[in-house]
């Protein structure tokens, strides 16, 4: 007789929101160094025994799809494609049915964008915070503009879609490129998402005055591009736009001045297997200990303890992270540690 397969259940938190979509890093390892996430030098990186395996990760997976119902599941890093065979562990996911996205920093995308669809990923996110090679450089300490711009042309042709564009904006850096990079979504077809610079600077150089608020980058937008509020919403962290000449759309992220966490219904599984309800949380939960113990991923009863330690974790998260308040304290680990 076949095992049945428990009915998912919801999983709310202590504020009343659906936790259903899982954001998972496979490597802190990135091959740029941007000045929002790491250091120039002196990065210390897991050992890859502290990685956890594919395998791990898909088990964790498919709890959450099976157990709770997720809907979603994200790739993030570091930068992960730069973990080898990054295309089985998409395979792997693909079964699970869900809407299965990943972000980039684009540059490996011209090789893998086609392997990747094979595989079963069905959109991207690219970041591409500057137009200009001295801009691109300085943010990134990585002359690989050309890079990324072709690997977003690979995945439109990979038809990795929809493709999104993640824009960070530092005030005195590329917030002067605000409309470019709008013309250049617009006449590429892809999406655009400007986002607030946050606090997870590894340097820890992160100001106020730095952050560009949503409504002036909104305001900077409208002025060239008249903009609407688009129909729809729900969870995502994205305030969404259309253009009014039906040219697509845009949206802001902003974290800093006008935080989404009302409708946060994201959790986050590190490199090295720690589950966070929040990229702002102080308190991680060791998953990798579960996956790890006794027979491992053959243990008869690991579904369960994943299961109840996920829901343990869950029933611990914020009602928001409350950056500005006198209260706020950053993570003690930079966005690449945490999973982007």
């Amino acid at each position: 007789m076949v095992a049945r397969r428990p009915v998912p259940v919801p999983l709310i938190d202590p504020h009343a929101r659906r936790v259903e979509d899982l954001r998972v890093s496979i490597t802190d390892r990135c091959n740029f160094r941007c000045t929002y996430c790491m250091p120039a030098e002196g990065m210390a990186w897991l050992p890859r025994r502290e990685l956890l395996t594919y395998e791990e990760i898909a088990r964790v997976a498919r709890v959450c799809v099976e157990r709770f119902g997720f809907r979603s599941v994200r790739i993030t890093g570091g930068e992960p494609l730069v973990r080898a065979h990054v295309t089985r562990l998409i395979a792997m996911l693909a079964g699970l049915g869900v809407d299965l996205a990943l972000t980039t920093n684009g540059v490996k995308l011209p090789e893998l964008a086609h392997d990747l669809r094979a595989a079963g990923l069905r959109r991207v996110n690219v970041s591409l915070d500057s137009l200009r090679r001295e801009t691109f450089l300085a943010l990134t300490r990585r002359d690989e503009l050309d890079r990324v711009l072709a690997g977003i042309d690979a995945a439109l042709d990979a038809g990795l879609l929809p493709v999104k564009v993640n824009a960070v904006v530092i005030r005195g850096v590329n917030d002067d490129e605000i409309v470019d990079l709008a013309a250049y979504a617009r006449d590429k077809g892809v999406g655009l998402r400007f986002i607030e610079y946050m606090p997870l600077d590894a340097e820890q150089g992160w100001t106020r005055e730095q952050v560009v608020p949503a409504a002036e980058i909104l305001e900077r937008l409208d002025a060239v591009f008249p903009i609407e509020p688009a129909a729809g919403g729900g969870p995502e962290p994205a305030e969404r736009y259309r253009y009014r000449d039906g040219a697509g759309e845009v949206g802001v992220i902003a974290s800093v001045t006008a935080p989404f966490c009302g409708n946060c219904d994201r959790v986050r599984l590190t490199a090295e297997g720690r589950f966070r309800t929040c990229l702002f949380a102080l308190e991680e939960f060791d998953l990798r200990a579960e996956l790890r113990a006794g027979a491992g991923l053959d243990a008869p009863d690991l579904d369960d303890r994943l299961a109840a330690a996920i829901a343990g974790a869950v029933g611990t998260k914020w009602a928001g992270h409350r950056i500005g308040g006198e209260d706020f304290v950053r993570p003690a680990r930079s966005m690449s540690q945490i999973g982007g």
